[in-house]
């Protein structure tokens, strides 16, 4: 199981590649995150044929890889880490059971990749999810973790969510292999739904002038890292993704200094306001 790192298919180490070219097969699990290169340049870079593991194959449909590893050396290609997604360890659990041989190889992740932004790593609590919002679903279960977080002064990672070969309910009910386009939540939609969920607890721990630091493509080299208020990021346009944010807790003056250096500035790239927003879309429309 070979950790790929963060952005293209460069990033991979110089162990993992050389794993990679010694395997007999190669999968490309491409679910739990993204590269900004596509399976047949990694095909290309890593002079191997990369087969790509969606949720399904790797959840459900994983047996006759695992059957296939008994007798030969197959590669599970992960972005980031393996041990970055608890997916990759329910792999490897099931790779004991049947006997498998398992190397690790591991990569940067966003996991320790965050402490690009300033905050210093040992000062992070725990990590939450957040999930998409929808019209009858909308988890608000992370607002206690967060909350857990900043009463011990600590900073909390939240990793945003993307949905890749995703099938609508109308379709999951009726067994139609038809899926919805790819989305990946943004800083500024997470930024939004935090807001939303602050509301109805009223605790103050997501409120409009929490402090937090956006994250976008961390180690491209047009990553783009913006720290100011809650408020204040869920106007920021942050580009393409993937994103994460970070609420910020307690400070030292060293972070104090990384956070000022990343605040938001007159040059920050905004999002229209929503009802330009809608404006546009209607215009596109007709």
């Amino acid at each position: 199981i070979i950790g790929l790192g963060l952005y293209d298919e460069k990033d991979i180490t110089v162990k993992g590649l050389e794993a990679v070219r010694k395997c007999d097969k190669v999968y490309l699990e491409n679910y739990t995150a993204i590269l900004h290169c596509t399976p047949e340049k990694l095909s290309e870079f890593y002079e191997k044929e990369v087969i790509v593991a969606d949720r399904e194959f790797v959840e459900s449909g994983s047996e006759d890889c695992l059957s296939l590893a008994l007798e030969h050396n197959v590669a599970f290609l992960v972005v980031g880490d393996p041990f970055a997604a608890t997916t990759h360890t329910d792999l490897i659990t099931r790779c004991h059971e049947k006997g498998v041989k398992v190397e690790v190889i591991h990569n940067a992740s966003i996991m320790n990749a965050v402490a690009a932004c300033g905050l210093q790593l040992y000062n992070f609590g725990r990590t939450v999810s957040i999930c998409f919002f929808t019209d009858e679903w909308r988890p608000d279960s992370f607002y206690e973790k967060i909350k857990a977080n900043r009463d011990i002064g600590l900073h909390t990672l939240c990793l945003l969510d993307i949905k890749v070969k995703e099938q609508s309910l109308a379709n999951m009910l009726r067994g139609r292999k038809i899926y919805e386009p790819p989305r990946f939540m943004t800083v500024a939609q997470c930024a939004s739904q935090l807001l939303e969920v602050e509301q109805s607890k009223n605790e103050g721990v997501c409120a409009p002038t929490a402090r937090a630091v956006g994250l976008a493509r961390v180690g491209a080299r047009d990553q783009m890292i913006v720290s100011g208020t809650l408020a204040e990021l869920a106007g920021v346009d942050f580009g393409a993704p993937l994103h994460a944010l970070v609420l910020v807790g307690e400070t030292d003056h060293v972070e104090e200094q990384m956070l000022t250096f990343y605040a938001v500035k007159e040059s920050t790239p905004r999002l229209p306001p929503p009802a330009a927003a809608a404006a546009a879309e209607d215009q596109e429309d007709s």
